[in-house]
């Protein structure tokens, strides 16, 4: 790594004992961070210190150091930016992968504490068509991954490719470069010294920003609602909190304990499958139907039925608080507890979890996507460590009074999993998309997950909304998350990137 190349991405040299947490194996040493490029509302889990991480992972047999950062932080990133490319110089990139690249790529371990979190956080993943482009032919045992996400579409409910950023479209992204910090200079600097270093190896396809909401909204998605307290917790890296789910590192690490695959690329191991999704939400026609479509019940002002609508069709409220525990007014305090707002599990003693939808509906987001007590017995399989994180702008002004969306803004959703099938790919098929999911109740048609849930772009319907009559069908005319496409990657160990993906 040449000097000159740290010193363009606005890096400052330091003592020679620093550089190891900074860049392992770099040579160069770095300044060491005052502030965390991480969020961490009081309401979500917290993570792992790097002490307590290393002595899970040492028990469980994980190399945290060859993981890449950005797979078990999940959605605490404070600004992120999304570099899409194509490889055009394969025999240069891998050059350059190998060393220049890998140095910079940052560690689980290292975006565990202040002292060691570089300036601009990096990760990279990979395409089927870039790793052909690489020259790598080894089966992954992922199918979706291999026939990437364009062929997956209208499976996922999208209307084909119409909506979709035309770059996501025709197979043209080889890979992306995740880029995370908390200022937008620090993610231009570093990208443009990126660039400098491939020298033309790569070509942009395109590319998207995104950042935690302003102030009191830090880690509410656009919607309002805060995001992110339901993610489970990994064996071998963090301890579950009441209420979250542990479950097996390969359940989300490829070739860990519990990989649904049996036969992998050795170099594989410790990778992970990443689902993109860019996800435009329009707030102001969502916030229009909560207006037009009261709970009606004595008690409730007009507002208050909007936003206990709002808070059913979720399953929680706006400030986290999940309406199982809180099934008519807002809990801001039980919110705001993280041993408290994720502990429950849909089943209340004298109620008939058949039938009663009287603390959460059926059709709750958060129950589609996380049935708990719904099961009769646990469900391991079917997890993902969400990592994604607001893009586009506030809802203006204009937009509110008119409740039209002008300037688009939404969700760069992703996902982690071992295996995209059992992963992100079945929870919005098998489950959002599913009207008869959850099965077995008295509603044998609950209806879609009227937050996710996608129907092709048709009209969607939902039952149980209501907490006065289980049985209102309330139709969604609209959908208020539009798919604008994205694609499925590999994101490999460190280890892998300065081995079989640059050999």
């Amino acid at each position: 790594m040449k000097i000159s190349s740290i010193l363009s991405s606005g890096f400052v040299i330091a003592s020679a004992l620093q550089f190891v947490a900074a860049y392992p194996g770099s040579g160069v040493a770095l300044t060491p961070r005052k502030t965390s490029i991480l969020i961490n509302p009081a309401a979500q889990p917290d993570l792992p210190t790097a002490a307590q991480a290393q002595a899970a992972a040492s028990a469980a047999s994980l190399n945290l150091d060859d993981i890449q950062g950005d797979i078990l932080i999940g959605m605490k990133k404070n600004q992120e930016l999304f570099f899409f490319f194509s490889i055009t110089n394969s025999t240069l990139f891998k050059q350059k992968l190998k060393s220049d690249i890998k140095v910079r790529v940052t560690t689980t371990t290292q975006l565990l504490s202040v002292s060691s979190q570089p300036t601009t956080a990096l990760n990279v993943a990979f395409s089927q068509q870039g790793l052909n482009a690489l020259g790598v032919t080894d089966d992954l045992g992922d199918p979706l991954f291999t026939a990437g996400q364009e062929a997956d579409a209208s499976v996922l409910g999208d209307p084909g490719t119409t909506n979709w950023v035309p770059s996501f479209v025709g197979k043209q992204i080889h890979g992306v470069f995740l880029l995370a910090s908390d200022t937008t200079s620090n993610l231009n600097s570093f990208l443009s010294d990126l660039n400098a270093i491939l020298q033309g190896a790569i070509q942009e396809v395109y590319s998207l920003n995104g950042a935690a909401r302003p102030g009191d909204q830090q880690g509410h998605e656009h919607f309002g609602f805060l995001d992110g307290i339901s993610q489970p917790a990994v064996t071998g890296f963090n301890t579950p909190l009441p209420g979250q789910e542990l479950v097996a590192p390969g359940v989300i690490l490829v070739g860990e304990d519990s990989d649904p695959v049996a036969t992998r690329p050795t170099w594989a191991k410790d990778g992970s499958f990443l689902a993109f999704r860019q996800l435009s939400q329009k707030v102001p026609e969502f916030e229009k139907f909560l207006t037009d479509n009261p709970i009606i019940e004595d008690g409730l002002t007009p507002a208050q039925g909007s936003a206990l609508l709002g808070a059913r069709l979720v399953g929680r409220w706006k400030s986290g608080a999940p309406v199982d525990l809180a099934p008519k007014f807002d809990d801001p305090v039980l919110a705001a507890d993280p041993t408290r707002n994720n502990n429950f599990t849909f089943a209340h003693p004298g109620q008939n979890i058949l039938n009663d939808q009287t603390n959460c509906p059926f059709t709750a987001h958060i129950r589609k996507t996380k049935p708990r007590a719904d099961f009769p017995t646990p469900n391991p399989g079917n997890h993902i460590i969400r990592a994604g994180i607001p893009y586009g702008p506030e809802v203006g002004p204009a937009e509110a009074a008119s409740n039209t969306t002008v300037t688009e803004r939404g969700l760069a959703f992703v996902a982690y999993q071992s295996d995209i099938s059992n992963g992100f790919h079945f929870l919005q098929h098998t489950w959002a998309n599913n009207v008869g999911f959850f099965f077995n109740k008295n509603q044998t048609q609950p209806g879609w997950d009227p937050l996710i849930g996608a129907n092709g772009g048709q009209p969607r319907w939902a039952l149980g909304l209501d907490q006065t009559n289980f049985d209102r069908n309330i139709t969604l005319e609209n959908d208020f998350i539009v798919s604008r496409g994205g694609e499925y990657f590999f994101s490999p160990s460190l280890s892998a990137l300065s081995g079989a993906l640059s050999a």
